[in-house]
């Protein structure tokens, strides 16, 4: 996805240092501001997160110019967590497929030029390129912008519960959301 202002694809080696770079200046960030996130430095999300998402094909970044402004990962991987939530399009047609989204990611010197949006319709845009059904995410119930952002962009909580965020974190509050493909707009 190109505009003028922004271009999404998938990321290379090169980004790599600069994706890593962004993980450490949002746990800076929340340091010293509100936290939205319940991220650890040094726990999650790590280099190795960020590694194991770019050899699987599934990590994504979104550049103004030359410089990294958010990176997301896009994969059909379902958290173990996501199996007692009552999906929906689940429940309509077992059948269907999803494209999980995890570690959305923008950097906050980067916030409030939709950034975050891009990078969620890019996802929403890949899935409905691999003839994916539904886009899958969760975010912490206190994280009120990421919260704020999807629900801006059609996705429905289906529910509350409890998460290991990144396999690691265990978080009690968390909420879980989906986007069918059909209403894309």
């Amino acid at each position: 996805m190109s505009s003028t202002t922004c271009t999404i694809r998938p990321a290379t080696e090169a980004d790599l240092p600069a994706v890593v770079a962004a993980y450490a200046e949002h746990s800076a960030h929340e340091r010293t501001h509100t936290a939205y996130t319940v991220f650890q430095e040094g726990v999650y999300p790590t280099e190795r997160d960020a590694r194991a998402a770019l050899q699987e094909g599934a990590l994504h970044v979104a550049l103004l110019g030359d410089t990294l402004a958010g990176s997301i990962i896009c994969n059909e991987r379902e958290p173990g967590e996501y199996a007692s939530v009552p999906w929906p399009a689940r429940e309509r047609r077992p059948e269907a497929r999803a494209l999980v989204l995890h570690l959305l990611m923008v950097r906050p010197c980067m916030a409030g030029r939709g950034m975050g949006t891009a990078l969620v319709r890019y996802a929403c845009e890949l899935a409905r390129g691999r003839g994916l059904d539904v886009v899958r995410l969760d975010t912490g119930m206190q994280n009120l912008p990421a919260r704020h952002l999807y629900q801006k962009l059609g996705f429905a909580v289906i529910c509350g519960g409890c998460m290991k965020i990144g396999g690691v974190l265990e978080h009690k509050d968390h909420l879980f959301l989906e986007r069918e493909l059909s209403d894309l707009s």
